[in-house]
């Protein structure tokens, strides 16, 4: 979609649009949402990083998703200026986008991770006024890169049923922080399997049940993601959370690598590590050293590229990629 059959859509006179869900709710599927519920998850979010008229906002992802289409409704909710480029994984390499003051950017942890790798990118990128990422989340490794960086980077958590984010972390500065957020209106809770349940009844018209197992912290207004609940493998009875395994590896392996599982007879699951192009002996001791017991992948795949979906998130189940 382009930006300007996306704007056709937003002002003809239909009050709500169709966008596709992502699945993390449920599978994934095709819903309605109405228009002023995104106008109002997009006053959310320019109130809570202090957005004002005027301002620069950086469209760099495809529109065909809800998170490219909430940055157009901010950026008209809020008489901001909208750049839009080509997506692509570096949203900054134009010359002309850098000599442009960018007070407000919204990438994917790949564009963030591509941008850093290119000096002159990197450059822009410390220039951008706020820069929020979603879509995935945020390595040990990326964070590390971002925490020397001045301007205000946020981590975000939500989901198309959301309508973006409904929720922030900051991941640089004093104001670094492990914990989300919710944004003004954003109540949240835990369901009996330990996931998030989100109410927001301005964007969302019934409570959410998510599949994301987390933490509440002890204020009850604030929370941290574990992992999903489909990630969860049991493993001889043992339930382990991938993502939390993965945490536990990230300082020790250099390359693109997840946790993820197949099917076996004794065990009935099992964890799997697949990772790029690295040793199989080193990361076996690797593994031996840095994790528990029932935490140890046992079975690694050593791959040219991450099986990845169509949204670039792993593909977890060895059955999906062969």
């Amino acid at each position: 979609m382009t930006l300007e059959e996306f704007l056709d859509e937003w002002h003809n006179d239909d009050d709500s649009i169709v966008v596709k869900t992502s699945g993390s709710t449920g599978a994934p599927k095709l819903l309605r949402v109405e228009k002023c519920r995104m106008e109002a998850s997009a006053r959310m979010t320019l109130r809570f990083l202090g957005l004002h008229p005027g301002q620069t906002a950086l469209l760099c992802m495809p529109l065909d998703y809800i998170a490219a289409k909430m940055m157009v409704v901010r950026a008209l909710v809020g008489n901001l200026r909208l750049v839009s480029v080509e997506p692509s994984g570096h949203p900054l390499a134009d010359a002309g986008v850098g000599d442009t003051p960018i007070d407000f950017a919204a990438m994917v942890p790949l564009q963030v991770y591509d941008t850093l790798l290119v000096p002159e990118e990197k450059e822009r990128l410390r220039k951008v006024g706020q820069l929020i990422i979603g879509g995935g989340a945020v390595s040990h490794s990326l964070a590390r890169e971002l925490a020397c960086l001045p301007n205000p980077i946020w981590s975000t958590y939500g989901m198309t049923e959301t309508l973006s984010h409904v929720a922030m972390r900051r991941l640089n500065g004093p104001q670094s922080d492990s914990w989300y957020t919710p944004l003004e209106g954003v109540n949240i809770g835990q369901d009996n399997d330990g996931c998030l349940t989100i109410d927001a009844p301005s964007i969302c018209p019934h409570p959410l049940h998510t599949n994301d197992v987390v933490r509440l912290h002890d204020d009850g207004k604030r929370f941290m993601v574990l992992g999903r609940k489909d990630n969860v493998v049991c493993c001889g009875g043992v339930k382990i959370q991938a993502e939390e395994v993965e945490e536990r590896l990230q300082p020790y392996i250099d390359a693109p690598f997840f946790v993820g599982k197949e099917k076996d007879d004794k065990f009935g699951e099992i964890l799997v590590l697949v990772v790029e192009k690295r040793d199989k002996k080193l990361l076996e001791d690797i593994i031996g050293n840095v994790l528990p017991k029932y935490w140890r992948p046992r079975k690694i795949y050593s791959v040219e590229k991450l099986p990845l979906t169509e949204t670039g998130k792993p593909k977890r189940f060895v059955n999906d990629f062969g």
